[in-house]
């Protein structure tokens, strides 16, 4: 049997799952404290529990076929400001040089209160070529003497030509101090985004390098051969290379492997996923199958990291009751572990004996919080969990399932506070929750243009069913616990997907341009463990920043088996798809079909204007044979055709489509679907740049095979 390991490093607990690589069944899981204090740091607690996993199911060394693990050590390292201070050569000569002398003075980030991220700064001439390895050397002699323990090269102009920045990396290795190139950190303009990035990239580098070498010698000390992946902050995995000269991109991938998990476990196309535990609800996006990202801060100040689009709210299981007179005012942000007290639903009934109402203030500037004291000198939070489990939202296969009977007696005190049932209390607790986590979810919506009608609710994490449930139904969205939900997060790093990404500044992008944005993503998913056969990429195209982005993800290996349980029949399909819609199976149809993906539309009429118009329109819905929905819309067009006659179909529906505005024409969004694939051709500006970019992702198939098109205008996505 070959197995898949993930461990997920959290602040408290270390986790490991081990799945069977092939049917991605969970096989076990186990946990030990995280090791901060240890001399190998973390890398002590990842060996731990790596033994505990291997020993406690049989695993030989041999059967690991990958392994990854997710860290919050670099987020930690600039939360507690962990870092080193960082030395930048500014690279340049006259006008141009001066200025960008400005644009690399990056001062002092402020990270938490009394901790900063200090940089200093060395300029060196370029104009003066045969004295460049002198005149850097002596830089960065002088920012070592001034501290510096990391050195960033910036220049701009370096994303075009990055010739003298790598020069002036390969000479800090020369001098033993770790370098990073500000064209290695993102290859968009905008010289003091792109040397910011890279300063906090640097000063998180030295740390980052001793433990890297340190759990990559360990693993490979217990035997296994399978290289070590790491988890990214976007939801993918990359190698330990790669964490040598990116650390920056494992900011934050403490959430991501949460919605990874949930992307590849729960088959999520388009809905929220909320990791939920004792203290705070991590809430993130999926849209068309796809984990919604955007450039992340630090010090309040933006950065080119892309990573997770992640809202923290401070809601979760362990979230403590405030009250005011005696009655219920809100829930969180702080959790019962914070005041030092139990939870009261997992306590003993015989435990709560004569329950007293009492407050008590965390923190000095906290409001009240309620606990019950008992005769018998022990006392318990009023808790969220509490709260779900006696309205009944806590079924007893979930994690957060407690005793009932024991939550009733620890409530009665603030019910009879409050002249209301326990019920009444728990619900409006309950509300108060759902009504923070519910803005939340109401501005991802609005942000990422989701159909709040198809988007389901995920939740993950030991605390979800004292969250999800009832906010689904507060809300009137489908929603539903994730599978093995408590270790989803340790589940989505085992079974991550290789993920890069390349984001460059192009002016009027060619058709050329956008290809070769996309064999450069494709190229660093391989370089970074992805199998060829297994990477898909999708590229955008923005006009307004002048940007071409291109994301590639593939598996770390073919996967020889497949993962099929059984092919469902047409009926069954669409029975799927009407329960998705919310329709009737009789208007729907199947608009076009391969062999193994079905385009499903909808005929829907709806009123307006107090019924004196009508709009008609057609919502898609692509379903694979195995019943799962890939992709989604609420008006779409589609034709079939052949990898022959595709060009044919789509320009038919390009020319269909196509609108003109002040700003120009408007390509509609188009998708190509062959085989078990969904190639999206939406974000781009040309028909040449569709046709290309279509072409490259087909070629290698068979003329006569077949194909779906299906295209939105912009507005009805």
């Amino acid at each position: 049997m070959k197995v898949r390991i993930g461990i997920d490093v959290g602040g408290t607990f270390t986790d490991a799952v081990a799945i069977d690589n092939d049917t991605f069944e969970l096989i076990g899981s186990v946990k030990v404290p995280t090791t901060h204090t240890a001399g190998e740091g973390v890398a002590a607690g990842i060996v731990e529990v790596l033994k505990k996993v291997m020993d406690q199911y049989g695993i030989k060394p041999e059967d690991v076929h990958f392994i990854a693990h997710g860290t919050t050590q670099a987020t930690n390292a600039l939360l507690e400001g962990d870092v080193v201070k960082v030395g930048i050569i500014t690279l340049g000569e006259g006008l141009e040089g001066a200025k960008a002398k400005g644009d690399t003075t990056i001062g002092d980030i402020k990270l938490a209160p009394g901790k900063f991220l200090h940089s200093v700064n060395a300029y060196v001439n370029t104009a003066d070529r045969d004295s460049f390895a002198a005149n850097t050397g002596a830089a960065i002699e002088q920012l070592i003497q001034n501290g510096a323990r990391s050195i960033v090269a910036a220049e701009a102009f370096s994303v075009d030509d990055p010739e003298n920045e790598n020069k002036a990396v390969k000479l800090c290795g020369e001098h033993s101090i770790p370098g990073t190139a500000t064209n290695d950190i993102s290859k968009l303009y905008g010289l003091k985004i792109r040397t910011r990035t890279a300063v906090v990239n640097a000063s998180i580098l030295p740390k980052m390098l001793d433990a890297a070498n340190m759990t990559e010698s360990s693993i490979k000390n217990a035997g296994i051969k399978s290289p070590l992946m790491v988890m990214r902050c976007d939801g993918g995995v990359m190698t330990v290379d790669e964490v040598r000269n990116r650390p920056i991109l494992t900011i934050l991938s403490g959430p991501a492997a949460g919605v990874a998990g949930a992307l590849m476990y729960e088959k999520l196309t388009d809905g929220i996923f909320f990791e939920v535990g004792g203290t705070s609800t991590d809430i993130s996006c999926v849209k068309d199958g796809k984990v919604m990202v955007r450039y992340a801060e630090v010090g309040g100040h933006k950065t080119y990291l892309n990573s997770l689009d992640v809202r923290t709210v401070g809601i979760g299981g362990g979230s403590m009751v405030q009250i005011k007179d005696g009655k219920a005012v809100d829930t969180g942000p702080r959790s019962a572990h914070i005041a030092g007290l139990g939870y009261e639903v997992y306590a003993d009934s015989e435990e709560i004996v004569n329950p007293r109402l009492k407050t008590v203030k965390p923190h000095e500037t906290d409001p009240d919080y309620a606990y019950v004291e008992c005769d018998n000198n022990l006392s318990f939070a009023l808790t969220l969990a509490g709260a779900a489990n006696i309205a009944g939202y806590v079924r007893e296969e979930d994690y957060a399932f407690g005793n009932t009977d024991a939550a009733r007696k620890a409530w009665q005190p603030l019910a009879d506070s409050m002249g209301c049932s326990v019920e009444e209390a728990a619900k409006k607790v309950l509300a108060f929750a759902a009504e923070k986590n519910g803005r939340v979810v109401k501005d991802l919506i609005k942000d990422y243009s989701m159909d709040p009608r198809v988007t389901m609710f995920i939740g993950g994490g030991g605390g979800a069913a004292a969250v999800v449930p009832h906010l689904g139904e507060s809300l009137k969205h489908k929603h539903r616990i994730a599978k093995n939900a408590p270790v989803i997060s340790t589940i989505g790093v085992a079974l991550a997907m290789v993920r890069d990404m390349v984001e460059r500044t192009v002016l009027n992008p060619t058709e050329q341009d956008v290809l070769s944005v996309r064999r450069e993503a494709e190229l660093m998913a391989i370089q970074n463990g992805a199998a060829p056969g297994t990477i898909e990429v999708s590229v955008e195209v923005d006009s307004q920043r002048n940007l071409i982005r291109a994301v590639a993800v593939g598996a770390t290996e073919l996967r020889s088996k497949n993962m099929m349980e059984r092919k469902l029949g047409k009926d069954e399909l669409l029975a799927i798809v009407a329960e998705n819609l919310d329709a009737s199976v009789s208007d729907l149809f199947i608009a076009a079909e391969t062999d193994s993906m079905f385009a499903v539309q909808l005929r829907k009429t709806e009123k307006k204007l107090f019924g004196l118009f009508k709009k008609k329109t057609n919502p898609l819905r692509i379903i694979d044979e195995e019943g799962v929905i890939r992709l989604q819309k609420n008006n779409a067009w589609v034709r079939s055709a052949t990898v022959g006659t595709w060009e044919k179909a789509a320009k038919h529906l390009l020319d269909e489509l196509i609108e003109y505005n002040d700003g120009g024409a408007q390509m509609p969004n188009m998708y190509l679907v062959i085989a078990k694939r969904i190639v999206d051709l939406s974000g781009l500006q040309t028909e040449a740049q569709v046709f290309s970019l279509g072409n490259v992702e087909i070629s290698g198939a068979q003329a006569d095979e077949g194909v779906i098109l299906a295209a939105t205008k912009r507005i009805d996505s």
